[in-house]
């Protein structure tokens, strides 16, 4: 074995053998699937996930829009106006607080969840995994995700290796 091939073994196994690395090229891999799936519909996964918020919810401030999909208003706005144009939902002012600006789901836009519901089974059908792995799967994410919002930045916490 050449020493390219042994040094491109070692990157890999290392990159393996992190977390951050395996949830990165998850949610890539996740990401790839979704743009196929919604590609039909010229739609973004964000913006999907603006639908789903707007499926539930029906009307939502821009700042609770990105609080719930944690993303920065700078990166939602964009999204939303989007959406907008193509009349799948509105954007007005709130009559409260002229700060607000409220997002709410037109008939086309909620017409949509019908034509996209096949998009989470699909989604579950070529991950593979069974309905017990994915619960446990989404659990342990959430925990991820929870414990990570709230670790110190300065904190530093080694585990070892249990061989």
């Amino acid at each position: 074995m050449d020493d390219e091939q042994s040094g491109n073994e070692a990157e890999s196994s290392a990159l393996d053998s992190m977390l951050c690395f395996g949830l990165y090229a998850a949610a890539r891999a996740m990401n790839r699937r979704y743009t196929a799936l919604l590609a039909p519909w010229g739609l973004t996964y964000p913006q999907y996930l603006v639908l789903i918020v707007l499926w539930e919810q029906r009307s939502v401030t821009i700042s609770e829009l990105a609080e719930k999909l944690m993303l920065d208003l700078g990166t939602t706005s964009p999204l939303v106006k989007r959406l907008e144009e193509r009349g799948f939902l509105s954007r007005e002012r709130s009559v409260a607080d002229e700060r607000r600006v409220v997002v709410t789901a037109t008939a086309q836009g909620l017409a949509m969840r019908e034509q996209l519901a096949h998009i989470p089974e699909c989604i579950a059908d070529a991950t593979n995994i069974t309905f017990p792995e994915f619960t446990a799967t989404l659990s342990t994410l959430h925990a991820v995700t929870s414990h990570l919002s709230t670790a110190s930045a300065g904190g530093v916490h080694v585990i070892e290796r249990q061989n």
